[in-house]
Order: structure tokens, then C-alpha cells, then sequence
């Protein structure tokens, strides 16, 4: 009896997705190759220190991937962005780092991981298709899971240091595209929200082109501000650059 009530339901949850009513449904898969460049503080139970002058973090490369599903004028996502910025310099100064104090003239090298996880759900309450051109617009509401993790070593001395910290950040915001052509398209995200003591700001901005009907590339520029303040560590700062991939929808 249990077999056969889980076949019907998996036989209508086909049929539902293939009624009519959600002819319009679209999946999209994007994969990208991304640039930031960082700037802004960071410290741990401590001073607080610059991210490039003091620890010589330097620009990060890496991927990212984002999946979504369009249902009408709603737009379901999820994306996951690891960032992970090193970088090697002799202090100037000293700095107290989580309970540990780097001398000033000694080499340390530091890493700066963070990874992004987001998940959301835009409503284009524009959404004209009968124009020269299509026009989508309309709130987003995302909640984004930002997990950090900072290391300071020593490697003369044999010192080294971590703190990481994970923090929830909800964000409020607009989505719009504008598709100027079947294979042309302009999409634009902005989101901010401050809870519980952090902030986070996101800006993010592409050009899809799609010269095959369903396979395209894409390229943008994306803008991260984070204000997190948790558990002793303490991160004030921007991440910016361009960003570029491939995109397929079925």
C-alpha cells in the first residue's frame, strides 16, 4: 500500500509539471569563473588590522555555479560562491590576533576564506513580453549563509592562529532583466539587509548572450559589502570584480 500511494504521488507530481499552466517553466544553470579584489578590516579578539596593507591579502580567482527555476512571474534560486583570498608580508607593526601577538618585522602568511551560500525568490511584478523588447522587474527576497574563516601563521616561529564564524543574513531588494532579443538579454540584482548586528550589501550585473536557443555565455561585475561583527571577529569589508560563464536552460 505504501509503494503504491508513493507511485501516485510521484505520477502526479509529473503530471503537474508537465499541465499547461507551467508551460512557461524554466530551469537555468550557470557555472562562472570569477575575479575579486578585496579591501577593508578584519581583526579577532584583538586590533583590527587592513586587509591588504597589513596581512597582503591580494585579488582571489575562482567558480561559482547558480541554478533557478522560473515559474511565471516567480523566479525560485540558489547559488554557492567560494571565495578564498591568501597573501604573504613582513609586518609593520604588531598585531594581536585571537589571544597571540604577530611581532612586527616577522614574515606571516594569512588566509581569508569565505563561502557563500544563497538561496531566494524574486516576483517580476512587471513583466512585459509584448513589446520590442521584454521587461521583467520586481521585488527579491534572499536569505544568504556566509561562513568565514581567517588564519594567521608564523611558519619561523611556529605560530598560527584561526577564527571562523557562520552567520545567517537575510536581504531585501530588485531584480530586473530586459531582453532586447531571443539571445540578448540585460539582468540586474540589488539586495541589503542588516540583522542581528551585520550587514551585507550585493550588486550584481550581466549581459547573456545566447547564440545556440537554450546555451549561452555571460559576463558581469559584482559587488560585495560585508559588515559582520560575531562571536570576536570582526570583517568590514568590499570584494568587487568581474566575472564571466556559461549558462544552459531547459
Amino acid at each position: 500500500m505504501f509503494v503504491a500511494k508513493r507511485v501516485m504521488i510521484i505520477a502526479a507530481l509529473i503530471g503537474f509539471l508537465a499541465s499547461p499552466a507551467l508551460a512557461d517553466e524554466i530551469i537555468s544553470l550557470k557555472g562562472g569563473y570569477y575575479n575579486l579584489e578585496p579591501s577593508g578590516d578584519i581583526g579577532v579578539r584583538g586590533n583590527v588590522v587592513d586587509i591588504e596593507d597589513d596581512l597582503g591579502i591580494d585579488d582571489d580567482d575562482g567558480f561559482f555555479a547558480e541554478a533557478a527555476l522560473q515559474l511565471g512571474r516567480f523566479r525560485l534560486f540558489t547559488s554557492y560562491q567560494p571565495i578564498s583570498f591568501s597573501g604573504s608580508t613582513v609586518l609593520t607593526m604588531d598585531i594581536d590576533f585571537n589571544g597571540e601577538t604577530f611581532v612586527e618585522g616577522s614574515r606571516i602568511d594569512s588566509d581569508l576564506d569565505i563561502d557563500i551560500y544563497e538561496s531566494g525568490l524574486a516576483w517580476f511584478l512587471i513583466n512585459l513580453d509584448d513589446l520590442p523588447v521584454r521587461i521583467q522587474f520586481g521585488p527579491e527576497v534572499a536569505i544568504k549563509y556566509i561562513d568565514t574563516k581567517i588564519e594567521i601563521q608564523d611558519k619561523g616561529l611556529g605560530m598560527q592562529e584561526s577564527e571562523s564564524v557562520g552567520v545567517p543574513i537575510p536581504s531585501l531588494g530588485a531584480r530586473a532583466r530586459i531582453a532586447f532579443a531571443d539571445y540578448l538579454g540585460v539582468v540586474g540584482r540589488v539586495g541589503y539587509m542588516s540583522y542581528n548586528g551585520n550587514s551585507l550589501t550585493d550588486i550584481d550585473a550581466q549581459v547573456e548572450y545566447s547564440p545556440i536557443p537554450l546555451v549561452g555565455i555571460y559576463a558581469g561585475y559584482r559587488y560585495l559589502d560585508m559588515d559582520i561583527d560575531e562571536d570576536d571577529l570582526l570583517l568590514d569589508a568590499e570584494f568587487s570584480g568581474p566575472h564571466a560563464g556559461a549558462l544552459i536552460r531547459f
